[in-house]
């Protein structure tokens, strides 16, 4: 059976975020993801989930000011300390909340940046990371975002993603893929998702155009979603779209792509 888990900081959003876990739960979601967990304690989030029996799945490193349009810090060669700070914090937060893997985001590239010590930030931080996460029993995955939706994001395909984990030569280090994101940046979902099965620990979805639910653009969902269960794929997906009216009105696509 396909697990899906709502992504909070995308789904049931004209409920405040601790009554949202509830909303999840009563869809009929097992577990949830969300961008950041650090606004709220650890221990009021548990309450949460241990009430509605959810599986805390993911949540991101600490990703710089998000209100004023940063996307990540991993990249960034002036803010190494504030990265390795945020990975501690993670795994604080993740301790207490019991999922066992984050993501890192990359970052939009320093307009001022020299690409090769931008490049070079990246693989260092992600090596920290990963070591630092391994050890707190943590797998480290990473994102590929296309450039449409966030200008200059520095990590795009998963061609790019591939070559930087090599030169992390890390054992815990995986991929995210975005089905989204990589259909704008990429296509050949399927083929990609098959030829790399073994480094993807995380999926996530939307539609094409209007990052919308499944359903309401160009993405074969029902294609995939059968590919998936027979190439063997046996991780979470992160609903991570954009409702096209309310969470609630959408959620027939459920039932239409026989995923619940």
């Amino acid at each position: 059976m396909t697990r899906l888990c709502a992504n909070l900081s995308m789904l049931f959003t004209e409920q405040p975020f601790l009554q949202r876990f509830a909303a999840a739960a009563n869809a009929g979601f097992t577990g949830v993801e969300y961008l950041f967990p650090y606004e709220f304690g650890s221990a009021e989030i548990k309450a949460q989930l241990d009430e509605h029996g959810l599986t805390q799945v993911l949540f991101n490193l600490p990703a710089g000011d998000w209100a004023k349009g940063e996307r990540g810090i991993a990249c960034h060669p002036d803010r190494v300390e504030e990265f390795r700070a945020g990975v501690d914090l993670a795994i604080e937060y993740a301790k207490v909340l019991g999922n066992t893997q984050v993501n890192c985001l990359a970052g939009i590239t320093p307009s001022d940046g020299d690409p090769a010590l931008v490049r070079q930030t990246f693989i260092d931080n992600l090596t920290y990371a990963s070591a630092r996460l391994e050890t707190a029993g943590i797998r480290l995955v990473m994102e590929m975002i296309n450039t449409r939706d966030i200008p200059g994001f520095y990590l795009t395909t998963t061609a790019q993603a591939l070559e930087i984990r090599e030169q992390v030569g890390s054992s815990n280090l995986f991929l995210q893929y975005d089905i989204y994101h990589m259909q704008i940046m990429e296509g050949d979902l399927a083929r990609t998702l098959e030829a790399q099965l073994p480094l993807i620990h995380h999926v996530q979805l939307a539609d094409n155009p209007g990052r919308h639910e499944p359903g309401t653009g160009e993405i074969n969902y029902r294609f995939l979603f059968e590919h998936l269960k027979r190439i063997g794929y046996d991780g979470w997906i992160g609903c991570e779209y954009k409702p096209l009216t309310t969470t609630e009105a959408g959620l027939d696509w459920l039932k239409t792509h026989n995923v619940m």
